[in-house]
């Protein structure tokens, strides 16, 4: 044992007591400040700040302008849509929709606020020329200025309480109805043009053709989303398979330091805290009387491991 103490000898037990509490303490608040560094960047990830805020929109419920029709057996759910249309003379009943869903950094349906004077065009093939907004489909940000729905379509999460989706309008779509039942519909990659088409990535395609089955709402839209090759690029209508779909999913990615805090006016959700705020409650709570259920600052813990090296270098002494 000399090496440790040099020529002072062993140490006795009551000093290695010390020793073990105060190496102890400092190991504890070590992994306490590690702790707390890790958990501040999982919240700044889940939590980044936005180039815009989530558009929040309730689906129109029965009784509602907008409210169109439901399954008895809650099955199904639909809502008018201004950019609907039959084909007249009416071949079938073949029908689909062509839809954009617009997200931000963090994944929340927006409207293209941040990206005035921007465009989406959606090429599509001559079976949908007759609708007066196909071929192409094109959509024109902010959606707000440019269309009587915005947003027109619940097409992603869940509820129990709708039949489809999660009770949030998310997407803006074209609907096409009267198309014979052995038509092919296809569409293009998505085109972006305008002022601000550098802050918009393509995430991807969703096309579903449900068969029967309706629309797989239960599925997030960037993770969901395939390359276009891999999406399918169209469907043909068969007779027990009449509605086909794709969505295009666009994702805002504007530089960081031109980004918002999350939690603007248009959202129902409290504001999150990021890391100034939570810096800022800690500080609160050091300088108050310390009450709250809240983990108390590293003050204590380095005060105690302070008197716990000054014990020990007064027994050395």
């Amino acid at each position: 044992m000399s090496g440790l103490w040099g020529s002072r000898g062993s140490i006795p037990g009551g000093r290695r007591g010390l020793l073990a509490l105060g190496l102890g303490l400092v190991v504890i608040a070590s992994l306490v400040a590690t702790g707390a560094a890790a958990a501040g960047a999982a919240t700044q990830d889940s939590n980044g700040n936005v180039s815009e805020e989530a558009y929040v929109e309730p689906a129109p419920e029965p009784g509602d302008p907008y409210f169109e029709a439901a399954a008895t057996d809650g099955s199904w759910v639909s809502y008018e849509n201004p950019r609907d249309e039959y084909r007249s003379p009416y071949l079938g009943d073949g029908s689909g929709k062509v839809c954009v869903t617009l997200v931000n950094e963090n994944g929340d349906p927006v409207v293209g606020e941040s990206v005035p004077n921007t465009s989406v065009t959606i090429p599509t093939n001559d079976v949908t020329s007759w609708h007066s907004d196909a071929d192409p489909m094109t959509v024109d940000f902010p959606m707000t200025d440019n269309y009587e729905r915005p947003l027109d379509a619940d097409q992603f999460g869940t509820s129990p309480d709708v039949a489809q989706g999660d009770g949030y309008m998310d997407s803006h779509c074209i609907e096409m109805h009267g198309l014979p039942e052995d038509a092919t519909v296809e569409y293009g990659e998505a085109q972006i043009t305008g002022e601000h088409a550098d802050r918009i990535d393509v995430a991807g395609y969703i096309q579903q053709v449900p068969e029967g089955d309706g629309w797989d709402a239960d599925i997030d839209p960037v993770a969901a989303a395939e390359p276009y090759a891999d999406a399918g690029g169209g469907w043909t209508y068969e007779t027990d398979a009449s509605h086909g779909q794709v969505v295009v999913v666009l994702q805002l990615d504007a530089p960081a330091d031109e980004r918002l805090e999350p939690g603007g006016s248009n959202s129902t959700d409290p504001p999150k805290n990021d890391s100034n705020n939570s810096q800022q409650g800690a500080n609160t709570q050091s300088d108050g009387d310390g009450g709250g259920d809240e983990m108390p600052g590293f003050g204590a813990l380095a005060a105690v491991v302070a008197l716990s090296v000054a014990a020990l270098a007064r027994h050395r002494g």
